[in-house]
């Protein structure tokens, strides 16, 4: 089993930054990769971006590239979605969650065994 907690919500200008964390608990040392969705109101969950555990490759969605950084901080168990130059459209319910399937299609939802809560992220224009 694998716990993750979000935090790092919040409310903030178009232009400005947030840093999520997600902390892991657990059985860790399973995981393939760790990777952040999100989820607009009305909208389907979408992919943001994911961090291969062996190696620490990461991954974005077009959408956020440039502007949003996943790390890890191993001492700590957390993962980390810095995220710069926000966009009102950036605004979502952000999830961060863990494959133990070596190969596993990282954008894809399914792929994903555990989950956060979730944490909310507000863009205001």
């Amino acid at each position: 089993q694998v716990q993750l907690v979000e935090s790092g919500g919040g409310l903030v200008q178009a232009g400005g930054s947030l840093r999520l964390s997600c902390a892991t608990s657990g059985r860790t040392s399973s995981s393939y990769a760790m990777s952040w969705f999100r989820q607009a109101p009305g909208k389907e969950r979408e992919f943001v971006a994911a961090l291969r555990w062996s190696g620490g490759s990461t991954y974005y969605a077009d959408s956020v590239k440039g502007r949003f950084i996943i790390s890890r901080d191993n001492a700590k168990s957390t993962v980390y979605l810095q995220m710069n130059s926000l966009k009102p459209e950036d605004t979502a319910v952000y999830y961060c969650a863990c494959t133990v399937v070596l190969g596993a299609t990282l954008a894809n939802g399914w792929s994903y065994k555990y989950w956060g809560q979730g944490t909310q992220v507000t863009v205001s224009s």
